[in-house]
């Protein structure tokens, strides 16, 4: 059908599997209103066959798609093997600004102009603020809405491919490309291909026609097909990032570059080439750590609601003190302002900029001059602050945002009228030019919110575009506010870097691990921003599945695949920069999302949605050439129904996946707990997570209770009760069977509750996950969770502080002094020179003749293991089995 080959040039499917040997076809309306946020009209008949014309012919016409990758071999090493300096290299060996030492850029050409300044540039830092701003990209022309670049939708990935190595040596001289004469050129984007009309063989089949590729890359990349389809003769130039100029793609640098191709009958193609690392960082050895969400964890000195100040003490001391080798947060993303504020932290107004509601004031130097001018006012907003923290630890009220932020900007207002010293002065300039125009428009967003509301699709028509000459006006006259909401970022950015530095400083071979959440408010900072990068008039969400009947809508705009790739993924590699500058590994939150997203059209129901696909190769490779600047890990998050093909892709790029205990079953077999042997080994293993019953509600049945009290249970409770009894009693059987339950730390009993959850965390350790975390909640008998899915006003979700069992508040100060918390933590410490599994894996160890055959602890948190079972095993979570 027409609509149908519409959709598979756009990447947009027209049906979906919700389970296996299950397919449900998408809805027209769902297709239609999906091709039509990507700018493709296909209202009526004579619409999609116009719009097909257009899309055939320029896929038949194009030299090369916009966005090109090559993996390079280039060595990964371990995560964290810095200095713990959070120093960002452009490439090995390169100055600050990208390029190699005592390496000049060439001299402007006919070919290749000067630069222009106001350019969002590729790969290096932007430039300062600009109000004539805004260009798309680098290379290509500003984004057409009939020029997508998405093509067909890749066949699933295959681990037979070879891993990427080495390239030959470039040539001297302008080299033509290697390649055959085909009659029309075609480019294979994310493993599939855009192909001319009526050319196209069934997705997944071997197209006999393909040229070979050629000598010197690697068969899985977009770049070797390209090249391989480029007409005899074709002449290439590239500009790397690094500064330098090339006739030939091969022995490229790490980065993103700049192809131009010129065909002997004179046509030309610009695109962006990513030259990025086959794998991402690996794990320094096998290390355990916590799992947090910070605004919860409150000290005698937080203003009500846990801060970095917090985190900071919470790092050094669980480094220096329990040997813990990182701390997973949630996401520090910047909330949307007003009241009520989203407490949500997966829904920010922007994903680039943190929240300044963190700041810890008493730790900005101009605080203490504050003090000094105002004494009275400093006095009195310190009181206000220890009633609300009073209220949260003594009196049990909830986490009020809205409170909190109250009383520190007012005392935010009076730091930034401390003049800064010419060294401040100095820092703070240097950030306004690295951050350039983001800064200024995230920071114009909130100097506007403040006047007319938090959600920009109900401002003023004129100041709904970024770039319009209104805008500009109002900025200029609200440049006070601007500069207001531009300090408060260089301040938390600052305070962020200070909590990294802390955990390394303690030892931590990772130190803290941030979340990024799938995408953005509708009505924030981003989304206002960025338009030109979002999917109007659709939200992201899930389908109907076993887990959700209805679907989910998380009421999250969608990037658009054609415009990030129009870019080179600009928007992509500026937040995940900024997100690395102070991380030791990023958790992905919904990491299938660089797959494939599920769209929505607003108003709409979450089942009358569709999968829209990305370009998996070029999201992938922009996530390893970051992680690899920053010396980072990845983790996603990979949790619930996953596309066939997909682990095995993100396994074989070096993210790690996300196991939790309770999931973690023989699904396609026995249906009964996994073994310890079984489980993978490239992941992060935890108990529970922000989003499901602490493991003591687990354990015990509350959770149970807590949905009954809420009226969320969709069948009787007994029947609840006794499937949640079934579902522990299983696996405490496969603990004792083990010998887990055995010599508990505390002197507890082993029918204990507290007993219990130590096993589980024994059982973590058998396993050969190369992280354990811990949820901190559990170390001290917590049953209250963070998050109830399916819930808004019925349930304090983001708003409760850690507890104990008993459901009263516990400080930082009592956390550190817990004997429950010390007994789990030395189960873990002690389990850690005895756990986990050491089968080959293939993934790069220590080298066992100089480690020898034991286990060696060589920092915190850390433990050297040789190489130990790193291969994707069976489904392990049932379908539609996603928390969140």
């Amino acid at each position: 059908m027409p609509l149908s080959r519409l959709a598979a040039l756009h990447g947009v499917a027209t049906s979906f599997s919700p389970s296996p040997g299950r397919t449900v076809a998408a809805s027209d309306a769902a297709v239609v209103a999906a091709l039509a946020a990507l700018g493709v009209p296909a209202a009526t008949p004579d619409a999609i066959r116009a719009a097909l014309t257009a899309r055939e012919t320029e896929l038949r016409e194009r030299l090369l798609p916009p966005t090109l990758v090559s993996w390079s071999g280039a060595p990964t090493g371990a995560a964290g093997s810095d200095d713990g300096s959070g120093a960002r290299d452009s490439a090995p060996g390169a100055d600050d600004d990208g390029r190699a030492p005592d390496e000049n850029p060439p001299a402007p050409s006919e070919s290749w102009p000067a630069p222009d300044v106001n350019r969002r540039g590729v790969g290096d830092n932007p430039p300062a603020p600009d109000v004539n701003r805004h260009g798309v990209g680098d290379i290509p022309p500003a984004p057409d809405v009939n020029r997508h670049g998405v093509g067909d939708i890749p066949p699933a990935p295959d681990e037979n491919r070879p891993e990427a190595g080495d390239n030959p040596p470039a040539p001297d001289g302008d080299a033509p490309a290697t390649g055959g004469s085909p009659p029309v050129a075609r480019a294979f984007v994310a493993g599939g291909s855009d192909r001319s009309a009526g050319a196209a063989p069934a997705q997944g089949d071997p197209d006999p026609a393909a040229p070979a590729t050629p000598p010197g890359f690697q068969g899985d990349s977009s770049l070797a097909s390209a090249l391989a389809a480029l007409p005899a003769g074709t002449r290439l130039r590239i500009r790397t990032e690094q500064g330098e100029t090339r006739a030939s793609a091969e022995q490229l640098p790490l980065g993103v570059h700049e192809l131009e191709a010129t065909a002997p009958d004179g046509r030309t193609a610009r695109a962006h080439l990513v030259v990025a690392p086959t794998r991402l960082p690996a794990a320094p050895g096998r290390t355990y750590g916590l799992l947090v969400q910070v605004y919860s964890l409150l000290s005698r000195r937080s203003w009500g609601m846990g801060d970095l100040g917090d985190l900071a003490e919470l790092t050094a001391w669980a480094g220096r003190a329990l040997g813990a080798g990182f701390v997973q947060v949630n996401p520090m993303h910047a909330a949307v302002p007003g009241a009520p504020t989203d407490p949500s932290p997966y829904r920010p107004s922007s994903r680039r900029y943190p929240d300044p509601v963190y700041l810890r004031v008493e730790d900005i130097p101009e605080f203490a001059y504050a003090g000094e001018r105002d004494r009275d006012r400093v006095r009195t907003l310190l009181e206000r602050a220890e009633r609300q923290r009073e209220s949260v630890l003594d009196k049990g009220a909830l986490i009020d945002r809205d409170a909190v932020w109250e009383l520190k900007r007012e005392a935010l207002e009076l730091v930034r009228d401390v003049p800064l010293g010419p060294g401040r002065r100095a820092a703070y300039c240097d950030f306004l030019a690295e951050e350039g125009e983001a800064l200024e428009d995230h920071a114009t967003w909130c100097a506007l919110a403040e006047v007319y509301g938090s959600d920009w699709q109900k401002w003023p028509a004129a100041l709904r575009d970024p770039c319009s000459a209104e805008t500009a006006r109002a900025r200029g006259e609200l440049m006070d506010r601007v500069d207001f909401h531009s300090r408060l970022a260089w301040l938390t950015d600052a305070q962020l870097a200070t909590a990294q530095r802390s955990a390394r400083d303690a030892g931590m071979g990772v130190g803290l691990v941030h979340d990024l959440a799938v995408g953005v408010h509708p009505g924030g900072a981003d989304a206002w921003a960025q338009q030109e990068y979002f999917a109007a008039g659709m939200s992201v969400g899930a389908p109907p599945d076993a887990f959700s009947v209805q679907g989910q809508d998380w009421g999250l705009p969608p990037w658009r695949p054609d415009r990030l790739a129009e870019s080179g993924y600009a928007p992509y590699r500026r937040l995940l920069r900024a997100l690395f500058r102070y991380a030791g590994a990023l958790r992905i939150d919904h990491v299938m999302g660089l797959f494939r997203l599920w769209w929505i059209p607003q108003g709409r129901p979450a089942t009358e949605g569709t999968y829209v696909r990305y370009d998996a190769e070029a999201m992938l490779a922009i996530l390893a050439l970051e992680a690899y600047r920053a010396g980072a890990l990845v983790i996603g998050e990979d949790l619930g129904t996953v596309e066939p093909g997909v682990r095995e892709k993100l396994h074989e790029h070096g993210v790690l996946g996300t196991s939790v205990l309770w999931f973690e079953r023989d699904w396609d077999g026995t249906g009964l707990p996994l073994p310890p042997e079984s489980w993978r080994a490239d992941c992060l293993a935890t108990a529970t997570t922000h989003d499901l019953p602490p493991t003591a509600s687990r354990l015990t049945g509350d959770h149970v209770e807590l949905r009954d009290r809420l009226g969320l249970l969709t069948r009787p409770v007994e029947e609840e009760r006794a499937e949640a009894a079934t579902d522990v009693g299983e696996w405490l059987a496969l603990l004792a069977r083990l010998g887990l339950l055995q010599g508990t730390a505390g002197g507890q009993s082993e029918d204990s509750e507290e007993a219990q959850i130590q096993a589980l965390h024994r059982f973590l350790l058998r396993t050969p996950a190369r992280m354990i975390g811990v949820w901190l909640p559990d170390t001290v008998g917590d049953r209250r969770p963070q998050n109830l899915p399916g819930t808004w006003d019925q349930y304090p979700n983001w708003r409760l502080p850690v507890a104990d069992a008993e459901g009263r508040p516990v400080t930082l100060e009592e956390l550190a002094a817990s004997p429950r918390l010390h007994a789990l933590i030395d189960v873990v410490r002690a389990g850690r020179a005895v756990g986990g599994c050491r089968q080959d894996t293939g993934v790069p160890g220590p080298d066992p003749a100089e480690s020898g055959p034991g286990v060696v602890e060589s920092r915190p948190g850390v433990v050297e293991t040789g190489p130990d079972s790193g291969g994707v095993p069976p489904r392990t979570a049932p379908p539609g089995a996603r928390p969140d």
